[in-house]
C-alpha cells in the first residue's frame, strides 16, 4: 500500500484489521506521538474502569456509537465457548497474545491513537492468531448470563417442533390461504387463459357451409357389398333456407321451450344448464346443458364425441358467435339446419312435411309439435312420445310466459298429413329403409349425420332371400275377398343375427280418401303369437331339467283353477288322453298339456324369461299372465322378434341380436362400425354344450310338427318349426259365426341356416275367413307362405342337418301311451272366457286333422324321436318326400 496511514505491518496482509487488546493484557509501548495506552482490565473483576473486550454475548456496546447489545444464549445451550481470539492456552497473563507483532522498527510515522474494530473470531481462523480452548473461561461467561438463557422448543417424538394452538391455527389458515390459491389459479385463471387462445383460433360455421355438407348421398348396399340397394339423396324440396326475420316469434318460442328458455339472454352457454347436466350426469338422471348455439355449432360440425375438447371447442365457438351475431340470425341459421325427421331439413321443410304449410302459417299446436321432434326426429311417426314431446313443449311455452293458460286449455294436439315417400333418388323398399334408418339412429347415426358425411350403409339384406320373401307373401295372399287379411314375413341368419329379408307388406296403400298414403310396416306391430309360443314354454320347462318324455293330460275339456270354463284342444286330433308325452302335445299342440305345464311347473315368468333370453322382448304383464302358455293375453310379438327368437334354437342355443346393418362407412371407405359388435352368446345357460342341448330338444320336439302341420321342408334340409293361430274374441252382436273365427296366424320355423317367421292376420282383434268364408289357421295361410319362401331361397344350397343332442329328463322314445278315444261329440273351438278377476284366456286352435290313433313311441336317435307316426327318414324331423335319411 502507498499509504502509510493504511500501511500494514510487515508479513502482515493488506488491509487485515487490527487487533484490539485483550481484557487484562499490558496495553504495550504506544506508537510515536500517540499517549501512553492504558490495560484493559481483566473480565470477571469486581470493577472495571472500561468496557471489556466484546465477547458477542455482553450486553455493552462493542464499537463507539454502537447501542448496547443483549446477551445471547450460546448456541446449543449449556456448550461452552471458545477461548477469546488471540488468548494462549495456559500464558501468564499480561503476556503478549499469540501473534502479536512489535512495532516496526525505522521511522514510522506514528498515528494518532483511535479506538480500532476488534477482530471477527473467523478472521482469526485465516491469520494464524486463534487461540486454543479455554473451557474455564466458556463455564464462566454461562455462568455469568445463565438467568438470561430462553428456553428451547419443545419437540415431539418424532423430532418436531411442538406448537402452539395459536400457532396451529396459524399454520392452518396459512395452508388454507395456499390451497385457496392454487384453486383459483387451476379453476378460473388457467381456463380463462385457455379459452381466451381458444377463442382467436376457432371459426364459426355459416348455415351454407353447413347445407352444402348435408347434400352428400347416402349409398345403402345388399348383404354381397357390392349391388346398390338404393340412395338417399335430399333435394332443393328438402331443404330451405330462410332468413332472419322469416321465422315468426311462435314458432322461436316453441323452439326455445323445448331447447333452451334462456336463449335470447344467455352468451352462448348456461352455467346454470350445465351444473344442472353435471348433477343428472352424476345421479343418473338425463338432460343435458347445451343451449342453442352449443347445438348450432355440434350439427354445423357434426361432431358428438362425448369428449371434453369437442365440448371445450364448442363452448368457445358458441360464444364467439354470439358475440359476432345477433340472436335473430343464430336462432335462423339453427332451425335451417335441424333435422325434424321424414326427411326434412330445416323448419320450413317440416312444416311442408308435417302440415304441408309455410312456417309463418303454422299455430302455436303446431309449433309446439316440430319443436318436440327436434330431441327423437327418428319417431316422428310414434304417437306416443310425440304426444308426450307436444304436452312438454306446450306446458313450457305457459311456464315462460309465452302463452297463456286459457290458450293452452284449448289446445289440441294437431294432427300431420299422412306421411308420402317421396322421390329422393331411393329405389330401396320403404319400410326396410325405415328400419335400417332407426338402428342407425340408435347407434347415434341420424339422417343429418349419415348425409354430412356422405354414408355408406352396408345391411343384412339377401337380395334372393328378399325376392322370396315378397313373392311367398304377394303369391299366397293374392286373390284374398277378406279385405281385412294382412301378411308379413321376416327371415333371419341364425350364424350372425343378419336379418335376411324383412317384407311388411306394400310400402303404399290407398287411404280412405282414395289418396296413396304410407302403409303399415306390420313386420314390426306385435300381436298374440298363439301356440307359435309354445316353443318358449317347453324351453323354460327343459332349463328345469325336465324331458320330452314326461307326460301331462292331454284330453279334451280340462278344468284347471282359477277357471270358469273348462280348457278346450282344437278338436279330438289335438287330444292325446291323460298320458300324453310332451313330445306329442308339441306335434299336436295340444293346449291342456301345455297350459299344465305353465299353471304347475315352470309359472309364466320362467317362460317369459326363456323368450327374453332366446331374444323376444317380452314385459311384466307377461310374466304373470297364464294366457303365456297359449300365446294370448298379454303375450304379443313381431314376426321379427319371433324369427330371432327361433333363429337360437337354429343357433344351438347361442343368441345373436338381430339387426339390419352389417358395416357402415364414411365416403372415404372408414369403418364407424361393423356387425363385429353383435357377438353371439349362450342364450338358455352359461355353459354353451348345455344352451346347445336346451336347444336340441326344443328342434327335436318342433321337428314332427312340419309334417303333421301338412308341411315340407326344403329339398336336402332339415326343418322345425310351430304353427299358431289366435282366436277371435267374439265381441256382443257377432254373428254365431264369429265363434270360430281366428285373428291371428303364424308359421315360425327354421333350418341350420335360416330362421323364418310368417304372419297372417288382422289389424288386432279382427274375425278373419277365407274364400270359401271359412276360419284360416296356422297351417292354411303363414304355412305355406313360409314353405316357398324356404324352398325358393334355399333352392340350389347344400343340404342341412341339425347336430344330435343327448336328451334332457326322461326319452320320449322310451315311453308307451295311448291316445283318448275321439269323443261321439265334434267339439268346437274354445271361445275367450273374460271375467274381471280372471285375464281373458284366449287359447288357439289348430289346423284340423283325423283324429290320433292309438300309436307306440317309435325309435330313433336320442333327441329326435317322439310318440308320432313314423316319418319320412325316421329320424324325428319332417324331410321332403324322397330326400335322403339321415
Amino acid at each position: 500500500m502507498t499509504d502509510d496511514h493504511n500501511r500494514s505491518w510487515p508479513n502482515q496482509e493488506p488491509d487485515a484489521p487490527r487487533r484490539a487488546q485483550w481484557p487484562g493484557e499490558d496495553a504495550g509501548p504506544a506508537w510515536p506521538g500517540e499517549p501512553a495506552r492504558r490495560a484493559n482490565p481483566a473480565r470477571g473483576g469486581a470493577r472495571q474502569s472500561g468496557p471489556a473486550w466484546p465477547a458477542g454475548d455482553e450486553g455493552g456496546p462493542q464499537r463507539p456509537n454502537d447501542q448496547a447489545r443483549r446477551p445471547q444464549t450460546p448456541p446449543g445451550g449449556n456448550r461452552r465457548q471458545p477461548p477469546p481470539p488471540g488468548r494462549r492456552s495456559g500464558a501468564p497473563p499480561g503476556s503478549p497474545p499469540q501473534g502479536f507483532r512489535q512495532p516496526p522498527p525505522g521511522g514510522r510515522r506514528p498515528e494518532p491513537q483511535t479506538e480500532r474494530e476488534p477482530d471477527l473470531i473467523t478472521h482469526h481462523a485465516h491469520n494464524g492468531t486463534e487461540d486454543a480452548y479455554d473451557s474455564y473461561d466458556d463455564d464462566r461467561r454461562f455462568d455469568e448470563f445463565a438467568d438470561d438463557v430462553e428456553p428451547q422448543p419443545e419437540l415431539d417424538e418424532k423430532g418436531r417442533r411442538v406448537l402452539t394452538p395459536a400457532q396451529r391455527k396459524k399454520r392452518r389458515w396459512k395452508i388454507i390461504r395456499r390451497v385457496a390459491y392454487a384453486c383459483v389459479g387451476v379453476f378460473f385463471v388457467v381456463p380463462a387463459i385457455a379459452f381466451v387462445i381458444t377463442y382467436f383460433m376457432v371459426d364459426v360455421p355459416t348455415p351454407e357451409s353447413v347445407a352444402a355438407l348435408q347434400s352428400q348421398p347416402v349409398t345403402y348396399y345388399y348383404a354381397d357389398g357390392k349391388t346398390v340397394m338404393g340412395k338417399s339423396l335430399p333435394k332443393g324440396g328438402d331443404r330451405q333456407l330462410l332468413k332472419p326475420g322469416d321465422i315468426p316469434d311462435v314458432v322461436k318460442h316453441a323452439v326455445y321451450s323445448a331447447e333452451d328458455a334462456t336463449f335470447e339472454t344467455n352468451s352462448g352457454f348456461d352455467v346454470t344448464g350445465i351444473l344442472r347436466a353435471v348433477y343428472n350426469q352424476a345421479t343418473g338422471g338425463q338432460g343435458g346443458g347445451s343451449t342453442i348455439s352449443q347445438q348450432y355449432i355440434k350439427k354445423a360440425t357434426e361432431n358428438d364425441a362425448p369428449s371434453l375438447s369437442r365440448k371445450w371447442t364448442e363452448l368457445a365457438k358458441s360464444f364467439k358467435m354470439n358475440n359476432q351475431e345477433s340472436k335473430e340470425e343464430i336462432i335462423t341459421g339453427y332451425l335451417n339446419i335441424v333435422y325434424f325427421g321424414r326427411s326434412a331439413n330445416g323448419i320450413q321443410a317440416a312444416a311442408k312435411a308435417y302440415f304441408n304449410k309455410d312456417v309463418k302459417d303454422l299455430s302455436a299446436s303446431e309449433a309446439a309439435l316440430l319443436a318436440g321432434l327436434i330431441q327423437g326426429p327418428s319417431k316422428s311417426e310414434n304417437q306416443d312420445y310425440a304426444t308426450r314431446r307436444w304436452n312438454y313443449v306446450m306446458d313450457q311455452m305457459v311456464a315462460n310466459k309465452w302463452l297463456r293458460a286459457d290458450e293452452r286449455a284449448a289446445a289440441q294436439f294437431p294432427t300431420p298429413i299422412p306421411k308420402v315417400t317421396k322421390d329422393t333418388g331411393q329405389s330401396m323398399p320403404y319400410h326396410i329403409q325405415q328400419r335400417i334408418d332407426e338402428e342407425l339412429a340408435a347407434e347415434g347415426y341420424d339422417s343429418t349425420k349419415l348425409h354430412a358425411t356422405g354414408a355408406k350403409v352396408y345391411t343384412t339384406i339377401d337380395p334372393k332371400a328378399q325376392k322370396a320373401a315378397e313373392d311367398a307373401v304377394t303369391n299366397k295372399m293374392k286373390g284374398q275377398s277378406d279385405p281385412e287379411l294382412l301378411g308379413a314375413l321376416v327371415a333371419v341368419s341364425p350364424k350372425t343375427g343378419g336379418i335376411l329379408a324383412y317384407y311388411g307388406g306394400p310400402d303404399v296403400v290407398k287411404g280412405d280418401d282414395g289418396k296413396d298414403k304410407v302403409a303399415e310396416d306390420w313386420a314390426k306391430v306385435p300381436q298374440n303369437p298363439g301356440s307359435s309360443f309354445k316353443a318358449f314354454d317347453l324351453t323354460a320347462y327343459l332349463k328345469m331339467g325336465k324331458g320330452l318324455g314326461d307326460t301331462f293330460d292331454g284330453s279334451n275339456n280340462r278344468m284347471f283353477p282359477g277357471r270358469k270354463s273348462p280348457l278346450r284342444n282344437a278338436g279330438d286330433s289335438a287330444s292325446c288322453g291323460p298320458q300324453c308325452t310332451v313330445a306329442t302335445a308339441m306335434e299336436i299342440s295340444a293346449n291342456t298339456v301345455f297350459y299344465d305345464m305353465v299353471l304347475n311347473v315352470t309359472k309364466p315368468a320362467r317362460v317369459a324369461q326363456a323368450a327374453n333370453e332366446a331374444g323376444v322382448p317380452t314385459s311384466p304383464q307377461m310374466s304373470q299372465d297364464i294366457n303365456i302358455a297359449l300365446g294370448g293375453g298379454a303375450t304379443v310379438a313381431t314376426p321379427e322378434a319371433m324369427a330371432a327368437g327361433y333363429a337360437t334354437f337354429a343357433g344351438e342355443g347361442m343368441r345373436r341380436d338381430a339387426h339390419f346393418v352389417a358395416k357402415l362407412t364414411n365416403a372415404q371407405d372408414e369403418v364407424e362400425f361393423d356387425e363385429s359388435k353383435y357377438q353371439a352368446k349362450p342364450a338358455f345357460d352359461g355353459d354353451a354344450q348345455k344352451t346347445a342341448q336346451i336347444a336340441g330338444n326344443v328342434t327335436t320336439a318342433l321337428g314332427p310338427v312340419i309334417t303333421h302341420s301338412h308341411l315340407n321342408c326344403p329339398a336336402g334340409h332339415q326343418c322345425a318349426g310351430k304353427t299358431g293361430t289366435q282366436q277371435y274374441d267374439v265381441q256382443q252382436g257377432d254373428p254365431a259365426s264369429y265363434a270360430n273365427r281366428n285373428a291371428q296366424t303364424w308359421m315360425v320355423g327354421y333350418t341350420p341356416s335360416v330362421s323364418a317367421a310368417a304372419w297372417v292376420g288382422g289389424n288386432g282383434n279382427r274375425p278373419l275367413h277365407d274364400n270359401q268364408n271359412k276360419p284360416i289357421f296356422g297351417s292354411t295361410y303363414p304355412g305355406p307362405i313360409w314353405e316357398q319362401f324356404m324352398k325358393e331361397y334355399l333352392d340350389g344350397t347344400q343340404p342341412e342337418k341339425f347336430d344330435k343332442v343327448e336328451p334332457i329328463g326322461k326319452d320320449p322314445n322310451d315311453v308307451t301311451t295311448t291316445a283318448s278315444k275321439p269323443s261321439d261329440t265334434p267339439t268346437p273351438t274354445e271361445t275367450p272366457t273374460t271375467t274381471p278377476s280372471q285375464p281373458s284366456t284366449e287359447p288357439n286352435t289348430e289346423t284340423e286333422s283325423s283324429p290320433t290313433k292309438p300309436t307306440k313311441s317309435r325309435p330313433g336317435p336320442p333327441g329326435t324321436g317322439g310318440p308320432t307316426p313314423p316319418l319320412p327318414g325316421g329320424d324325428g324331423f319332417a324331410r321332403p318326400p324322397g330326400s335322403e335319411t339321415g
